[in-house]
């Protein structure tokens, strides 16, 4: 597996697949045809479905330049690799393409070619099963963090504390955002209303309130460009920020008990994105909100004392319970129903840290299983389910007519 800076990346909204990567593969080309005058870059699948509304001409466009870029838009056509493949081509003065490169945005900011798992850095770690990483740390009587310190070194507790910076700075400036959202849907912004509703109940309801609102501020923050960390993705970067943020704030645990719980979460979902996917495009939601939730329950437990046992059972849980989620983006747009589906996520991994605390980590499916469950899934939904806006929420949104108000007779 690669290290944990490939899955948490700082980064600006609003979709760390059709945003980020799409930059990034900019990015590359650009520094081997520094001399190239003109480029043109085609997009496939999902991509090219929903591109628009992710913003992935204006992300290629900053880098490349707007008026030397000519985009060509084939969301009919997918590329056997992966749904997110883009072309980098140099125009010469004749309008003929040389230099071609295939790239694919994999999920989560990372760049892959064909029969490739990422462009980036090599393998740090040498285990990718939570359950063999369990054994490794029962038999050394470690914690999972620790095993991430082992594999990535103590350099990574510096990246981390930048990351949890990050998190903590896209929650607050959301909490202190008002106004609508851009795309063209008018959704007004939430996190603020929620959590000053939230601060008129008792404790137990004000404690879900809270986290909506962190939840609802950082995919807020995202939708509108912000900078955010990818958690893993930035679809579904609000979950992870909302449970550690809140758990700081009310539980006043320790920083560095903080940073180990994110070391924690980003095993989990370090799994999942070596053995099957975090991109939505590939395997629906599931892969991003799903993967998000059982992360951040693994968070949730080892910060209360969990057992190892018992931080296994909380992340199965978390992705278990998001089995079969569509990535059906209304307009393209990581919106509807993305905001709210993080919302709920921060809420079903405090429950699950729960449920796994009260069962002790007893349980029959594991997160290894979990996993493979998951990919099997994503590969058999439909492609209309999975990022292309043309099934579920995004098909009906279409369809539905808005009925008219009545007049009202004098």
């Amino acid at each position: 597996m690669k290290s944990l800076r490939e899955l948490f990346r700082i980064g600006q909204g609003p979709s760390s697949s059709h945003t980020m990567g799409p930059r990034a593969a900019a990015e590359k080309y650009l520094a081997s045809h520094s001399d190239a005058t003109r480029f043109k870059v085609t997009l496939y699948g999902s991509l090219a479905a929903t591109g628009k509304g992710h913003l992935t001409d204006w992300a290629i466009e900053q880098v490349l330049g707007a008026e030397r870029t000519e985009i060509v838009w084939l969301p009919e056509i997918v590329l056997p690799f992966h749904p997110n493949g883009m072309k980098f081509e140099v125009l010469d003065a004749e309008g003929g393409a040389h230099d071609a490169w295939v790239v694919y945005s994999v999920g989560g900011g990372a760049l892959a070619e064909e029969g490739q798992d990422s462009l980036e850095s090599p393998d740090v770690y040498d285990l990718d099963h939570l359950l063999d990483i369990m054994a490794w740390c029962e038999q050394r009587g470690r914690s999972y963090w620790e095993y991430v310190d082992h594999c990535e070194g103590p350099e990574i507790w510096d990246y981390l504390a930048e990351i949890w910076e990050v998190m903590k700075e896209s929650v607050e400036r959301g909490l202190d955002t008002e106004g609508v959202l851009p795309g063209g849907l008018n959704l007004q912004r939430k996190a603020p209303h929620y959590y000053i509703k939230a601060m008129g109940y008792n404790s137990n309801l004000q404690t879900r309130g809270l986290v909506f609102s962190y939840a609802l501020a950082v995919t807020e923050e995202n939708a509108s460009g912000g900078r955010i960390v990818t958690a893993p993705t930035c679809g579904s970067c609000g979950v992870v920020p909302a449970v550690l943020y809140h758990l700081a704030k009310s539980r006043k645990f320790s920083e560095k008990r903080i940073l180990h719980a994110l070391a924690t979460a980003g095993l989990v979902g370090n799994i999942a994105k070596s053995r099957a996917s975090i991109s939505g495009a590939e395997a629906g939601c599931q892969a991003e909100v799903g993967v998000a939730c059982a992360m951040a329950a693994a968070a949730a437990n080892y910060i209360f004392g969990g057992s190892l046992a018992a931080i296994e059972y909380a992340a199965e849980m978390g992705l278990e319970h998001h089995f079969g989620m569509t990535c059906d983006p209304i307009c393209g747009l990581v919106q509807i129903p993305c905001i709210e589906r993080n919302a709920h996520a921060a809420a079903r991994a405090l429950d699950a840290n729960i449920y796994a605390t009260y069962a002790e980590g007893e349980h029959r499916i594991s997160y290894d299983k979990a996993v493979e469950v998951m990919k099997q899934t994503g590969h058999d939904l439909p492609s209309l389910y999975r990022e292309t806006s043309e099934g579920g929420l995004a098909k009906e949104y279409h369809r539905a007519p808005r009925k008219k108000k009545k007049k009202v007779s004098e």
